[in-house]
């Protein structure tokens, strides 16, 4: 374990609310095995009691019950072995009821075993009763009703569907009665409930009208055990979630057994990425510590408490951004003015991916996060790095959220199975487009500007003609073949300097960088020898590349040498030239005719003539160009085309599991904003219509529509109704503009609507548009909840959610999903933390105002709903207080 800091070492000393207990509830005493005659590979008691307590620890049995019949003094010495090795028992017997029906009567860890033996006599069985299984004196509504009213216990129908249990042994309205009393909480079968007797079936179900219970009775995994084997059977022990084992914590769990009992059957808890503890220094939270439960978190607390900087505080040492802008001030308020510049967060956290691992995120205001791993090391991580696709939403920023149809298809990103290869390949491609953009730009420029030279040469060539005919290329023959060689002789020269750029960029590549091969670099790494091998090779590769620089720079400097000893005699035959130009210059000037003009028109002529041979080779170039990028726009296409194809399969798989609640539908390209936008910075004027047009066009192809742009206004016009003076400004954008146009990339947008009927009514979608603010926020978070690994945390959610939505919508989907991941909620509604059944409730109160006062978190004001204290402090805090909770408490049995 980490190093961790003094206040995350004190968070995790903190309650962390309900867990769930591996129980086995029908552990019998040895004295049983002897008393039924029940073979034992034991000789003793003390032994018998060292195997159960070994298999309790090997199996991860936590909490037992001993169930003797009608006894209670025969569990003493297995009750004291086990807690001696910290399992927690449940002491009590196993009854048989004057109707034949075999009940477990169970009571709290803390009751007093001695104290139970009266309750034997009140059964009407006496310490000198010799019978292996006595029959009281109750019959089973009896015996339910004194355990639960007199006695304070809890109880639980023992093998109900086998022998001795209530629904075999009883029939008729006997066992009608007895199996809907309010009494009976919970019973036993040896596996899941589909293996249950065919005709009992729908009665456990509930589903059998003569049967029909306001609440279902909880079914449990509890057979008997009488043998450390018997541990390892499925059907011995379930899950049961508690804040500590009690018969409270047992009545709540059976009250709520869909989120409070797994049985060995059910599919485990899904491991996930979740928040282990938070911890403030500093600031208004200076001193608060918080240890988190796995799943459903929930902080209640008056306004002003500090609910919402604990929210901002998570976003904060996260380095999270909030989506929406007026989110994003409240955020930077409460940073600012609330935690204040100067205080610590800590904050650990376990990563499950690759492996399961613990960190330790810091961040002290207004520095960035560091993140620790397990040793106390800064690692060069970012928080995003080791925690991810966590989510984190202030007061009112969901329903900010639905304000931007963009900013909702981010919501479907958790459901997209990416392909991994395709985000690298698009920007491969987005970098190719650019510089091929580039490489048509320059090369057009080019052609173009060879074009104007060019367009000079055929007035150039007839003067020429015109000297010729007066005979001056006689004349001056030899002057005029000396400007070709010399042209000659640079093209040659000009030759050298691409060799000379790439000895240039071979040095500076050289020598290769080795030091990540180095023996430090390796040292912790098994294959270290064979991956050596690579250094030598390396090594190798440096030396071979110096030959061949040393060679290459030896080849250029002959050659460098070579051309200059060549220019140096062509500047001798030069000077020969000249010396008869100049005679002749003279002779030429007695008949007035120039011959410097003639020279001079000469060497125009023949720097530009090799031009003619760049523009063919340019304009080939171009059309290569063209036909690349005209590849690259399809595979571009491609591209977006795949990625919203995911989209639209992740929508199609959120329908499925939203069905009659919530519809999700994707549009491509649905923003049309960034085309928009270029059309006003680059082309500018009045383009309101046809931007219009644009973003209304259901569906806007952008190859389509740059196509159209290079044809011209007619063609924008005629297929994308642009009326004809906004067309031609369109249609005259440069080439740059337009091919920008091609290379966009509109994000897509999602539609998202809401089943609005009553239940049982037929299905009536509204779009988000339709909705009221509540019921847009709840859409949203309908699609929050589903399928993430990272921790979800939501600032007062009914703050813009309709409350018919939360308990019919919302709270059923938080438990079905916190079994996959951890959830944080700060409120005031109750229904989230009560009907959700919150692992976690933590209360908070505050002295003195937010900039000067301080928040409080008691540690006994941490715990779930099966705490009395946490309780009534949900009774008091939530609105609608303690009516509203018995309200509550009545009709969902809390």
């Amino acid at each position: 374990m980490m190093e961790l800091a003094k206040a995350i070492k004190a968070a995790l000393e903190l309650p962390n609310g309900a867990r769930f207990y591996r129980c086995a509830l029908q552990v019998n005493p040895f004295s049983y095995l002897k008393r039924q005659n029940r073979p034992t590979a034991f000789a003793d008691e003390e032994a018998y009691n060292q195997a159960i307590v070994q298999a309790c620890r090997e199996h991860n049995v936590e909490v037992i019950a001993i169930t003797d019949h009608y006894r209670v003094q025969s569990a003493d010495s297995l009750m004291k072995a086990a807690r001696g090795a910290g399992i927690y028992v449940f002491p009590g017997f196993e009854a048989r009821t004057k109707d034949g029906i075999h009940l477990l009567c169970l009571f709290d860890p803390s009751r007093d075993a001695r104290a139970l033996e009266r309750l034997l006599g009140d059964c009407g069985i006496h310490e000198d009763d010799k019978e292996q299984s006595p029959t009281g004196k109750y019959d089973a509504q009896e015996f339910l009703r004194e355990c639960a009213e007199e006695w304070k216990g809890i109880c639980v129908a023992a093998h109900v569907a086998s022998e001795g249990g209530l629904l075999v042994m009883l029939s008729g309205q006997p066992r009608s009665n007895a199996w809907r009393s309010p009494h009976l909480l919970a019973c036993s079968l040896p596996g899941p409930l589909s293996d249950a007797p065919y005709d009992l079936k729908p009665i456990l179900e509930n589903k059998n009208p003569d049967y029909k219970r306001e609440r279902p009775v909880a079914i449990l995994n509890a057979q008997d055990v009488s043998s450390p084997e018997d541990l390892a059977r499925p059907g011995a022990s379930c899950w049961i979630k508690m804040s500590e084992p009690s018969v409270d914590g047992l009545r709540q769990a059976f009250l709520d057994p869909g989120s409070r009992i797994r049985l060995a059957t059910d599919p485990p808890m899904e491991e996930h990425t979740q928040f282990v503890a938070v911890a403030w220094q500093g600031g208004f939270l200076d001193g608060a510590a918080i240890h988190f439960a796995d799943y459903l978190n929930v902080l209640i607390g008056g306004r002003g408490t500090g609910k919402s900087t604990i929210i901002e505080s998570l976003r904060y040492v996260l380095g999270l951004e909030p989506l929406g802008e007026e989110a994003r001030k409240a955020h930077e308020g409460i940073v600012r003015q609330v935690l204040r510049s100067g205080t610590k967060i800590s904050l650990l956290v376990c990563s499950h991916r690759p492996a399961k691992r613990r960190y330790l995120i810091e961040r002290t205001i207004p520095n960035p996060p560091t993140v620790r791993d397990e040793g106390g090391t800064v690692l060069n991580l970012t928080p995003a790095d080791i925690i991810e696709q966590v989510e984190v939403y202030g007061q009112h920023e969901i329903s900010e959220l639905t304000k931007s149809r963009e900013k909702l298809t981010r919501l479907l990103d958790r459901f997209v199975d990416r392909d991994s290869s395709l985000p690298k390949r698009k920007n491969e491609i987005r970098l190719q487009l650019e510089r091929s953009r580039s490489r048509l730009l320059d090369t057009g420029k080019e052609i173009l500007q060879i074009g104007e030279r060019l367009a000079a040469l055929p007035a150039l060539e007839e003067t020429l003609r015109r000297f010729q005919d007066a005979g001056l290329e006689e004349k001056l023959k030899e002057q005029s073949l000396l400007v070709r060689e010399e042209r000659v002789l640079k093209t040659a020269e000009e030759r050298l300097e691409p060799f000379e750029e790439w000895l240039n960029q071979l040095e500076r590549a050289t020598p290769i960088d080795r030091a990540f091969l180095s023996a430090k670099a390796l040292e912790d790494l098994p294959g270290k020898n064979i991956l050596g091998a690579a250094d030598t090779v390396l090594e190798q590769l440096n030396r071979d590349i110096q030959n061949v620089v040393t060679q290459l720079r030896e080849a250029i400097a002959r050659a460098d040498a070579g051309m200059k000893e060549t220019h140096r005699h062509w500047e001798e035959r030069k000077k020969a030239v000249l010396a008869s130009y100049e005679s002749i210059l003279r002779e030429l000037q007695k008949s007035k005719v120039d011959g410097e003009e003639f020279i001079r028109l000469r060497r125009q002529i023949e720097e530009l003539r090799p031009l003619r041979e760049r523009q063919v080779a340019l304009e080939r170039d171009l059309k290569e160009f063209q036909a690349e990028r005209r590849n690259l726009i399809s595979e571009w296409e491609d591209i977006k085309g795949e990625e919203f194809r995911q989209l639209e399969r992740a929508a199609k798989k959120v329908n499925r599991k939203l069905e009659g609640r919530v519809s999700v539908e994707v549009t491509a390209a649905g923003n049309r904003e960034p085309l928009a936008q270029l059309l006003r910075d680059q082309i500018g004027g009045r383009l309101s219509e046809a931007i219009e047009i644009l973003k209304q066009k259901p569906d806007l192809s952008l190859p389509a529509f740059a196509a159209a742009c290079r044809e011209g206004r007619e063609s924008l016009s005629r297929k994308f109704g642009i009326s004809p003076g906004q067309a031609d400004r369109i249609a005259e954008a440069r080439p740059e503009v337009i091919m920008q146009i091609e290379e966009l990339d509109l994000p897509p947008t999602t539609t998202i609507k809401l089943n609005v009927a009553a239940e049982e009514q037929p299905v009536q979608w509204q779009t988000l548009e339709e909705l009221s603010t509540g019921q847009k926020a709840t859409a949203v978070l309908l699609l929050l909840l589903l399928e993430s690994q990272g921790p979800l945390i939501v600032d007062q959610p009914e703050d813009d959610l309709d409350n018919r939505f939360i308990s019919d919508g919302v709270v059923p989907k938080i438990r079905e999903e916190k079994r996959r991941r951890q959830f944080l909620f700060a409120t005031h509604n109750a229904n989230i933390p009560v009907l959700g059944d919150a692992e976690l409730i933590v209360g908070l109160s505050a002295s003195g105002e937010a900039s000067q006062g301080k928040a409080r978190l008691p540690q006994e004001h941490m715990g779930s709903i099966d705490s009395r204290i946490v309780r009534e402090l949900v009774e008091e805090v939530l609105e609608g207080g303690k009516d509203a909770f018995e309200m509550r408490r009545l009709k969902y049995g809390f």
